[in-house]
């Protein structure tokens, strides 16, 4: 949404139109182009106020509430849960008849749970059981993504076991996102102990639930224990399917294992076996990441005579080590070729990403993000900060201020991130002191430094207490002057 509005107190003016007719005088509404940003700058500058301000500046307001905004407003707070979960609790408890939809849950929760304010989010979870269609798969999959996510496994577990409690059902489907969620963030280990103790208490395993346990493993790189399950799998009612041998084949390429996983690979072709795009994918990658890059390029060119059409991901393996070896004309034509194609090869934010990274000065930034957007492909985080790295790495103050309000104004941080580039560049451009003011106000908002960042903060006390000592003799040798 394009609405590019100065932050300042001078918004307060002329944003109110009474209007009246023959008997009185109507209550004051609002007349703004975009409501959202008014409410967003609101919440900025009385960020630190007690929350019963908060909701009186709210209420004069005199907006009328829906879906749209209220879910507007809140996306653009993923990064700071405050402000979201006071304009959250405000807009539910207004007397305007407005009630907040899953949707709007579903982000109230992601946005908790990132910042992992869990007391809020009980409290968010507890008004919306009173309503039992609020609580649906979107959102049950984000509240086990973010229990998970902050190593909360048991209660991860008890959430799926409440699920009636919410109008939901103990189905499959959401035990393998548990299961998933669980393998993602490296609970593997409970993951595999929950899928067996449940298959002993009547559970009906699939090959998919397997294959999530399989790839858990081999994301934690412990073959011993992926080839365990894959003989598990074998042995079991449940024989592998494409994912399995996909999921297997992974595996020996991040342990190495490339000679194994292309004899596997080109067994499947001469055998008559399909490959699908994952695992053609997955070997183009561990060739390209081998520098075998020719080779890369034959099974690229081979996929579609053998009925396998490459998809955005394939694309974005060639580009991404393209672009290492600074091959650009190469890049570009593999650019032109995906929108070309359309559909699945369309050029993603990654694809976009790759480019950007390549690129030698600012000026350079403008054509990329203006043949992404001529693309359809939209902004997010990683662009955002991608493009923030760049212009702090140039010493583009102008560049950084513009993405930083850009990506404020539109929800997509500052996040963690950001607060880490900006942290991390001043200081090694011996800016301490600015890294210090971005370190302070990234723990304001209730963020956690990454440990990088913590070990960064003694370097940056010991060089701001050294340059107070110098200052310290300077002013004593003028007094003694």
């Amino acid at each position: 949404m394009a609405c590019n509005i100065r932050a300042s107190t001078r918004l307060h003016q002329g944003i109110f139109q009474t209007f009246s007719n023959n008997v009185k005088t109507s209550t004051p509404r609002f007349v703004h182009s975009c409501p959202a940003t008014f409410i967003q700058n609101l919440l900025k500058f009385r960020r630190d106020k007690p929350t019963e301000q908060l909701y009186r500046a709210l209420d004069q307001c005199g907006f009328d509430l829906n879906h749209d905004l209220v879910l507007d407003v809140l996306r653009r707070h993923r990064s700071d849960w405050r402000p979201a979960h006071v304009f959250f609790n405000w807009a539910s408890k207004t007397t305007t008849g407005y009630q907040p939809s899953s949707d709007v849950c579903n982000e109230i929760v992601d946005i908790l749970g990132k910042m992992q304010r869990f007391q809020e989010l009980h409290q968010v979870l507890d008004e919306m059981s009173k309503r039992e269609e609020l609580l649906d798969e979107a959102v049950f999959a984000t509240l086990v993504r973010r229990f998970v996510g902050a190593h909360k496994v048991d209660e991860a577990i008890q959430l799926f076991y409440r699920r009636k409690e919410f109008g939901l059902e103990l189905n499959s489907e959401a035990f393998r996102t548990l299961l998933m969620w669980l393998c993602r963030y490296k609970h593997v280990e409970d993951a595999e102990a929950l899928f067996h103790n449940s298959v002993k208490k009547g559970l009906r395993a699939d090959i998919k639930m397997w294959n999530v346990i399989l790839n858990g493993w081999c994301v934690l790189g412990n073959s011993h224990e992926a080839k365990r399950v894959w003989r598990d799998i074998v042995a079991s009612p449940c024989k592998p399917d494409i994912f399995t041998y996909a999921t297997f084949i992974k595996a020996l390429t991040k342990k190495g294992k490339l000679g194994t996983a292309l004899k596997l690979f080109r067994g499947m072709w001469d055998k008559g076996g399909k490959p699908d795009v994952v695992i053609c994918n997955c070997i183009i990658d561990a060739l390209c990441f081998k520098k075998r890059i020719p080779e890369a390029l034959e099974i690229f060119c081979d996929m579609s005579e053998r009925g396998c059409e490459p998809n955005v991901a394939t694309y974005n393996s060639l580009i991404k080590y393209m672009c290492k070896i600074q091959r650009m004309k190469k890049v570009y034509e593999l650019v032109d070729e995906m929108e070309r194609k359309k559909g699945s090869c369309l050029p993603n934010a990654v694809t976009y990403c790759y480019l950007l990274k390549s690129l030698k000065e600012p000026g350079e930034v403008c054509r990329v993000l203006e043949r992404m957007e001529r693309n359809g492909c939209g902004m997010n985080d990683d662009v955002y900060n991608m493009v923030l790295r760049l212009y702090m790495k140039w010493d583009d103050g102008d560049g950084v201020r513009k993405t930083w309000e850009e990506m404020e104004r539109n929800g997509w941080g500052p996040d963690r991130r950001s607060y880490t580039i900006m942290i991390h560049e001043n200081f090694e451009k011996g800016r301490v002191k600015d890294a210090v003011r971005y370190l302070e106000e990234m723990i304001s908002k209730g963020m956690v430094p990454e440990r990088r960042t913590e070990k960064l903060v003694s370097s940056m006390n010991i060089r701001l207490k050294g340059r107070s000592e110098k200052q310290e003799d300077v002013d004593g040798g003028t007094t003694s002057l």
